[in-house]
């Protein structure tokens, strides 16, 4: 145990040990990675895992005469696990690409270079022509020990050429991850095939597996983000479709039925109620956040439209000293439509809804009061999932969030807070770090 070579061996065998057992719980507590990815990145951990164990076993144990047939058998499984990653590589590599690996010609000549290197690996353990062990179990070159290795560089090479060739089918981080676990490999084996350093080999593989594990892990944390973004873009268009029925056909037979009593009052519920149609369409195909004029004037449109139907029975107030400021689109119209909905009764007290916004020092609130009868958190209709979609998009595009409570006296007051722009972009940039957590523990 003097041999500061062989102390070196048994830190980074156990070093390498402890990261690829990280890699297998990262592995399995991270949801956001797709299920194939999951599979393949457990496979690929699993077997370097087992051989760090192994590479430390045999570090520890050679040298010792009464071992020397357990050290055999340690290096020749160490030598074939340590072969497998070459192959899942092209695996990967095809897979990102979208192709089909077990159908792929490229996978076929890899997968023959393996089986040549198992063949030339298990006559290496009848014959000293490639490498042999002294009786205290010491690994000596044999003189054929180049056509032992010579496979697994060619396998090596095969990937590194197909990466640069497919680097414009795959996204840059991936490119870069795959980079980073292909082209240090090869340049270790083409130097192995000339000077032994097989265990620095062994302990490259598992920290380039951990580092492009750890990039393509944030690569698709991003898609996911992304994906996310996508879903909530995807309920305001939902919301758009659900626009209520009686809602359109009440204010065309109210507008029928102007034609005639006030031609004047027709004609502006009709542009109201246009205002309002083509709002709803325009945010449909909006992927951004809006100025807020914008929605307040998709608001009013809907205000106007309602207060014109049911006469004295609405009433709505403003105090908007700031607005100057974004929103997403489909934002405070749905509130107040939602208001409406549920605190309009011809046969009550007139339904008031109160729209206020100010600035604050972090950003800017939107505060929705009314004297309705309050919301129901039990209620699970329509205009209640509506704004679940409304906290997820204000979350996903703006960092911002939005808060129910009742109101004193009756009613409801739902406040919408927007973080200004560089507190935003805080927001996004933390988001990643965080995100892993909150997985967790939405898992657990």
């Amino acid at each position: 145990m003097n041999d500061w070579n062989t102390i070196l061996y048994i830190f980074l065998s156990g070093a390498a040990s402890l990261t690829m057992g990280l890699g297998l719980g990262l592995t399995a507590i991270m949801p956001s990675v797709d299920r194939w990815s999951k599979r393949f990145f457990t496979t690929f951990f699993g077997v370097l895992f087992l051989n760090a164990c192994l590479a430390l076993a045999e570090t520890i144990f050679s040298g010792m005469v009464p071992m020397a047939g357990a050290v055999r058998v340690v290096d020749f499984l160490m030598s074939l696990l340590a072969a497998i990653p070459l192959p899942m590589q092209t695996v990967f590599l095809l897979h990102c690409c979208g192709e089909d690996w077990r159908s792929s010609t490229r996978f076929g000549s890899v997968l023959a270079l393996w089986g040549m290197y198992v063949l030339l690996l298990v006559i290496a353990q009848f014959t000293s022509l490639f490498y042999y062990l002294t009786p205290d179990g010491r690994f000596h070159f044999g003189s054929g020990y180049t056509l032992l290795i010579l496979p697994m560089v060619t396998i090596e090479l095969i990937n590194l050429a197909d990466l640069i060739r497919r680097r414009d089918r795959m996204t840059q981080k991936l490119f870069f991850a795959m980079l980073i676990s292909v082209l240090p490999l090869t340049v270790a084996l083409i130097v192995h095939l000339f000077v032994p350093v097989f265990p620095y080999i062994l302990i490259g593989i598992d920290i380039l597996a951990l580092s492009m594990y750890g990039i393509i892990l944030s690569d698709q944390i991003e898609q996911y983000l992304r994906q996310q973004r996508e879903i909530a873009s995807q309920h305001a268009s939902i919301m758009v479709l659900q626009m209520r029925p009686h809602f359109i056909h009440n204010t065309l037979m109210s507008i029928y039925y102007l034609c005639q009593q006030d031609p004047e009052e027709a004609q502006r519920v009709t542009l109201n109620f246009n205002n309002y149609l083509e709002k709803n369409l325009n945010a449909l195909a909006s992927t951004k956040t809006i100025p807020f004029s914008e929605e307040l004037e998709h608001t009013r449109a809907y205000l106007n439209v309602e207060q014109a139907l049911y006469d004295e029975s609405l009433f709505v107030d403003y105090d908007m000293p700031h607005t100057h400021f974004r929103v997403p689109p489909l934002t405070l119209q749905p509130i107040v439509e939602n208001a409406v909905k549920h605190g309009l009764d011809p046969d009550s007290d007139p339904l008031r809804i109160l729209i206020q916004t100010c600035q604050t020092d972090s950003g800017s609130e939107i505060i929705v009061s009314d004297n309705g009868p309050g919301f129901e958190a039990a209620d699970n209709d329509r205009p209640h999932i509506a704004l679940a979609n409304i906290r997820q998009r204000l979350e996903m595009m703006c960092g911002g969030y939005m808060t129910i409570l009742p109101r004193e006296g009756g009613g409801t007051v739902v406040k919408l807070t927007i973080p200004s722009p560089h507190q935003t972009q805080y927001d996004v940039e933390s988001l990643v770090d965080t995100l892993s957590h909150s997985l967790v523990n939405h898992r657990s």
